[in-house]
């Protein structure tokens, strides 16, 4: 599974973004997914994931009330909606995907075995 998130963003603080992931030549449908953004100088961190199906999401505490993350088996897509963007938000962020049973939930991303390249979202006035 190749998965592609593209290209870079910049939003006033305030803003929303809605980075794709979108797979190459593989369904998502069995695989659980994750966002996970890198800031430059940090490790990489985890902010949503989301089972197979989309019966169960999980945020982090950081983001809640503000992202949600979502996905369309039929166009083979999964979403993360970013809303109130923040300029501590500004990082790149990467999809993931792991082959999984329905109703699982990975939130470590030593767990994810596909990635897409990183999409750069950057807060700033």
């Amino acid at each position: 599974v190749t998965l592609a998130d593209s290209g870079g963003r910049s939003v006033p603080p305030g803003g929303s973004l809605r980075p794709p992931c979108v797979p190459s030549a593989a369904t998502l449908s069995n695989h659980a997914m994750g966002w996970f953004p890198r800031a430059p100088g940090q490790l990489r961190d985890f902010v949503a994931a989301i089972s197979r199906e989309g019966e169960r999401t999980f945020l982090a505490d950081s983001v809640k009330g503000r992202f949600t993350i979502s996905r369309d088996n039929v166009k083979n897509e999964m979403v993360l909606q970013m809303n109130s963007l923040k300029s501590e938000d500004t990082a790149e962020y990467f999809c993931a995907a792991h082959p999984s049973v329905s109703g699982v939930i990975i939130r470590n991303a030593r767990d994810y075995q596909y990635w897409g390249q990183g999409t750069q979202v950057t807060v700033s006035s």
